[in-house]
């Protein structure tokens, strides 16, 4: 059985880098425990910050501290252009 318990919640796209061996046992972790890599990465990092009483103390001293995680925004849809489709010329082939 897993060690994580993985819920899907409400996310945000983030652009973050790991290292290779990291990232290959996230992938591992992700398809022992039947689950989306995305998941095991933010249960395991809400692992951590719950057993780590230094970090809450921090939390609790700095409530407001700079953020510097990037976050990616979603692509803005392009007007006036369809997905998914050919245009009629080029379906006839």
């Amino acid at each position: 059985m897993p060690l994580l318990e993985i819920k899907p919640t409400k996310k945000l796209n983030v652009l973050c880098r790991l290292e290779e061996s990291i990232a290959l046992q996230v992938d591992q972790y992700a398809a022992f425990a039947n689950a989306p890599a995305d998941e095991v990465v933010n249960k395991a990092l809400e692992y951590t910050f719950a057993k780590d009483a230094e970090f809450q103390k921090y939390r609790s001293q700095n409530p407001t501290a700079p953020v510097a995680l990037r976050v990616k925004k979603p692509a803005a849809p392009v007007a006036g252009k369809r997905r998914g489709r050919k245009p009629a010329a080029m379906a006839a082939d």
